[in-house]
């Protein structure tokens, strides 16, 4: 072990990060920034062209910050899994989706580790950074790496180390975001502190790889149960005849006691959606039920049907059915001022009222094109909106002008409450969640 904390402290660990993403890249980024020579290994020829010419496909690494750390030698991405064998520290940063069960699928690790096992070596320290259940790292992963005849905590060293990647966030990044760490020894756990150490602003470590597991799930949990606790109140405040936001809003006043979440058309990326039945199938493997998770993933879900429900009442109010209706959905990506369209909401959204009849199309200045089932929509100019039945805010991007949509527009269903400032302006009526 001493020879890989030596290299590290001397920053002569090599780096290779598996999965160039949303999570990878940003990471790999940052290990080149401080100083350790660093490969994206990638299977997406695409991915990899794009990073040797110094070009950036996520938007949170600006092509300034990625061509330097190229052109001098410090990062580069290939899809020969070689790059492996010779790196002193691995990461996984690969993707862990649902299946139509929503059952985890973990799949991308398996494959991961399988190109990694026969190249495992000695004072080689991996981490997982993929979300997944509690135990996986142990139970699961663990024993795949042990197939090489390598010991962990004596040969090689297994963390996991939760991402915590907020895209879009202007204070938040990769760097200054404080890294929970647990290792499977205590060997493990001090490899990953050493190398992180010389990365991250500030650590947290914890006693195991499963504790640091469920502090990702708990995170994404918290928000989850929140997000369905007040998607229900707009659903009761409708009822009631109330407006949800301006409850909310009153109730933040209070300086204890209570912390807002708003509600909206849906979950969307590829984290609070999805971590949450991680750690409910987990459970059901012990013969427990979640049931605030299971609840507020049947609320969050059927939170589409809830808006296409609101358009289809709005358009009843003008003697217009939903089937023949013109309809224009403001954004498409799952939150505001990113490209990310994983799990958005708005695409369940477009292709209820599709189901339902209706033309859709939509505006979204981030994403220029979305998959919607076997047909590809493209972005509409911001033109001709009272040519529209209804328009649909789903995400309420920031460069979008709200004032021009409620002045031109006949009908607006709002359910990000982007029009609040410039209702007065309305042409015709403006209908909140």
């Amino acid at each position: 072990m001493s020879t890989l904390l030596d290299k590290i402290k001397r920053h002569e660990a090599q780096v290779a990060v598996i999965g160039i993403g949303y999570v990878g890249l940003p990471l790999a980024t940052e290990m080149a920034k401080a100083g350790f020579r660093t490969v994206g290994y990638d299977k997406s020829d695409e991915k990899v062209r794009a990073v040797n010419a110094g070009r950036s496909y996520i938007k949170d690494i600006a092509d300034a910050d990625l061509a330097p750390l190229v052109k001098e030698g410090r990062l580069r991405a290939s899809s020969d899994p070689s790059v492996l064998g010779a790196a002193d520290v691995v990461v996984i940063c690969v993707p862990t989706p649902l299946n139509k069960t929503k059952e985890p699928d973990n799949g991308f690790i398996i494959a991961a580790a399988e190109d990694l096992k026969p190249r495992l070596h000695k004072d080689q320290l991996v981490v997982l950074e993929s979300t997944t259940f509690p135990g996986f790292t142990r139970e699961v992963l663990l024993p795949k790496l042990q197939e090489s005849g390598l010991k962990v905590g004596q040969d090689f060293y297994l963390c996991f180390s939760p991402e915590r990647v907020d895209p879009g966030n202007p204070k938040y990044h990769t760097k200054n975001t404080p890294k929970v760490v647990g290792g499977t020894t205590p060997k493990c756990l001090a490899a990953i502190q050493a190398m992180y150490g010389e990365v991250i602003e500030r650590l947290v470590p914890v006693s195991s790889t499963d504790a640091a597991e469920m502090v990702k799930l708990l995170e994404n949990t918290f928000r989850a149960v929140n997000i369905g606790l007040v998607n229900e109140v707009a659903i009761m405040a409708q009822k009631l005849g109330l407006d949800s936001w301006e409850i909310i809003e009153a109730a933040a006043s209070k300086p204890f006691g209570f912390m807002p979440f708003y509600p909206g058309p849906g979950l969307g990326g590829h984290c609070i959606p999805v971590d949450p039945l991680y750690l409910s199938w987990k459970l059901k493997t012990l013969k427990y039920e979640a049931r605030f998770i299971e609840l507020a993933d049947d609320i969050n879900t059927h939170m589409p049907h809830f808006v296409v429900e609101k358009v289809a009442t709005a358009l009843n109010g003008d003697k217009k059915a939903v089937n023949g209706s013109r309809v224009l959905v403001l954004g498409v990506a799952y939150k505001r001022d990113i490209d990310d369209v994983r799990e958005s909401p708005a695409l369940d959204v477009i292709e209820l009222l599709q189901d339902r009849g209706a033309e859709v199309s939509y505006h979204d200045p981030w994403a220029a094109s979305v998959r919607i089932g076997e047909h590809t929509l493209k972005s509409k100019p911001l033109d001709g909106l009272d040519g529209y039945d209804a328009v649909v805010i789903v995400t309420d991007h920031s460069n979008v002008d709200y004032a021009r949509v409620v002045r031109e527009a006949r009908l607006v269903i709002d359910t990000r409450n982007a029009t609040r400032k410039v209702r007065g302006e309305a042409r015709g009526r403006v209908i909140g969640l």
